[in-house]
């Protein structure tokens, strides 16, 4: 990490500060000692100076000890962060954003937020290209859902693996738009240490760990499915019934 080489400069500035300090401090008991010995009996130095120097060496020394003190403490935090950062290999983290990745063996995953009933809602899902490849329409229901698309577009054909972007417009019984919050899902393969924050590795994206809201582990019996938000699901019930 970058802290990581500021870190060591700032070891070897405390390390040549502490070097000087005790130098000076031992050329400093050297005169004191050679005044003390050559001063007059009748006229003898004042020591107010040099007790005020001794004070001020040990301020300075004190001062040092402080800020080794702190680094200590600092390298220690940053041991930890990268220990907890690692932690969130092979677990599947909820992150802000639209995208999604397709593979041959997951389904594109995102997490999605209504601030209100939709009564009418529209799931857009474009790929790298801007194209758009699946339509969906249907009520959304109030509150966090999440939507699997296994890959087949509207047209009824299997789209190619790679990452998708998300879109959910909605608007209640009156017509007013809905707000509608979406975020990124998927499992964590990697960490990298080299910026100031921990990178996430995301299937091919990257995702700051500040940006992360959610972790957990996989449920590995999910099947990779399309999943319809809320009340949508009704409808397949009545298909079931009329069949």
């Amino acid at each position: 990490m970058a802290v990581s080489s500021v870190s060591g400069t700032n070891t070897s500035a405390l390390a040549t500060s502490r070097a000087g300090i005790a130098d000076n401090f031992d050329t400093f008991l050297s005169i004191l000692t050679t005044q003390l010995k050559n001063q007059n009996p009748l006229d003898p130095m004042d020591t107010n100076a040099f007790t005020q120097q001794l004070v001020q060496f040990t301020g300075v020394e004190q001062q040092l000890k402080t800020n080794e003190f702190l680094e200590t403490l600092m390298l220690s935090g940053q041991n930890t962060a990268k220990s907890d950062a690692v932690s969130y290999i092979g677990k599947e983290v909820t992150s802000s954003g639209k995208t999604g990745e397709l593979s041959s063996t997951n389904a594109a995953f995102w997490a999605y937020s209504a601030d209100a009933t939709a009564a009418n809602a529209t799931i857009t899902i474009k790929d790298a290209k801007g194209q758009i490849v699946y339509n969906q329409t249907g009520p959304l229901a109030l509150g966090p859902g999440t939507f699997r698309w296994d890959g087949k577009g509207s047209d009824g054909a299997m789209k190619p693996n790679g990452v998708y972007t998300i879109d959910i417009q909605g608007k209640d019984s009156n017509g007013q738009d809905v707000k509608i919050s979406t975020a990124s899902i998927g499992v964590v393969t990697a960490v990298d240490f080299t910026g100031d924050v921990p990178i996430l590795t995301v299937g091919s994206r990257k995702v700051t760990i500040t940006d992360v809201t959610d972790v957990r582990v996989p449920d590995v019996t999910a099947v990779p499915k399309p999943t319809t938000p809320a009340v949508a699901e009704d409808t397949e019930e009545e298909d079931d019934k009329a069949a």
